[in-house]
């Protein structure tokens, strides 16, 4: 999805303070700010009749809105924006407790991703997901065949970002080993450095040609090949801390929290957010949704902070944490970056890392 470009009037030095004051005032409490809490939150120095203006101000060109009349103001959608645009500092400590646990990291990549969700969700007491790696534009780096038995031989198919699916072929006759050999060698020779897309029919015939009476061999192990680097139509999202929705008011009544907790439970709409996210290349850094800008029909009234990780050759995948408008974005942000550093550090240090078996 396109976010919108949103519009922004040129704001004084003053404006922007008082801009920011509101915001970080009800990101902590959740209440309507009022002139007087201004007066007394910024070192502007200013009478509360002058904030009253400024406020105003603000109202008119659309950053802050009056929810109801004797209320004091809270951030639009456009508010947030521009603060999370332009005011968001950037977070350069790490979270300790997050390295230690990913450092614990077992040698399954469910185990690990289960595990980052669990402590991005710890660490921000905001909803989270995160998807298994994607492999993007993968290319077919590798085939071994080997034998088994007389009746079975084990094809190894190593795509890029080392993933590896093994797959059993059944066979009607005992094959050499020269055979073998002939059959990795063809194989490897035409088809290692392609795509899916580019292993065409006119190919295909030609390998079967090749190999003669094995060529229904050639037929299985393209069959595997294409399943090995195909688009994984059953994406795996993993999500923790759906119950911290109830602690924010203004999403916890029954209909909304119901809708956004199917929304993690079906995951048909997280599936869509993230292959959106990946299929746009240029989308490497972290994204920000406020509101209506929401990829997700369900999570209009959230926010939604979305990261890409690579753990290298490709291996692509999203992680996200989903709150309340108010969200503390300097807090999820710096998570984020904490965590996507840590998972490269992590997959760096890691020499030996293979990838997981398909």
């Amino acid at each position: 999805m396109v976010r919108e470009e949103v519009r922004f009037v040129e704001l004084d030095e003053r404006k922007k303070k008082i801009l920011q004051a509101i915001i970080r005032n009800y990101l902590e409490t959740g209440e309507p700010v009022g002139s007087r809490t201004i007066s007394k939150y910024t070192d502007l120095n200013l009478s509360s009749a002058t904030i009253r203006n400024e406020m105003a101000d603000l109202e008119e060109m659309g950053y802050i809105i009056q929810p109801h009349t004797s209320a004091g103001r809270i951030p639009s959608d456009k508010g947030y924006r521009f603060y999370v645009d332009t005011m968001m500092e950037e977070k350069t400590r790490e979270v300790q407790e997050m390295k230690e646990m990913l450092l614990e990291k077992e040698d399954k990549m469910e185990v690990l991703l289960k595990q980052v969700a669990k402590v991005l969700a710890t660490n921000t007491n905001y909803a989270t997901m995160i998807s298994a790696p994607q492999i993007h534009k993968n290319k077919l780096k590798f085939i071994q065949l080997s034998k088994v038995d007389r009746h079975q031989i084990l094809a190894v198919i190593v795509v890029e970002g080392n993933v590896i699916k093994n797959n059993i072929l059944d066979v009607d006759a005992e094959l050499t080993e020269e055979t073998m050999l002939k059959l990795n060698i063809l194989l490897n020779t035409h088809l290692c450095g392609l795509s899916i897309d580019e292993i065409n029919l006119a190919m295909i015939a030609g390998l079967k040609r090749q190999a003669g009476i094995h060529s229904e061999i050639i037929s299985e192990v393209i069959d595997a090949v294409a399943e090995a680097i195909k688009a994984d139509d059953d994406l795996e999202i993993y999500t923790s801390g759906t119950n911290n929705i109830f602690k924010y008011p203004e999403l916890a009544d029954n209909e909304r929290a119901s809708h956004i907790i199917n929304t993690f439970e079906e995951k048909k709409a997280l599936n869509q957010l993230v292959t959106e996210n990946l299929a746009d290349e240029n989308n490497t850094g972290i994204q920000v949704y406020i509101g209506e800008e929401s990829p997700i029909q369900n999570m209009k009234d959230c926010s939604i902070v979305t990261a890409t990780y690579e753990l290298g050759e490709g291996m692509k995948g999203t992680i996200g944490i989903i709150g309340p408008k108010r969200m503390d974005y300097d807090k999820v942000v710096g998570t984020l970056k904490t965590m996507m550093n840590q998972l490269d550090t992590l997959y760096k240090k890691d020499g030996n890392h293979k990838g997981d078996e398909v």
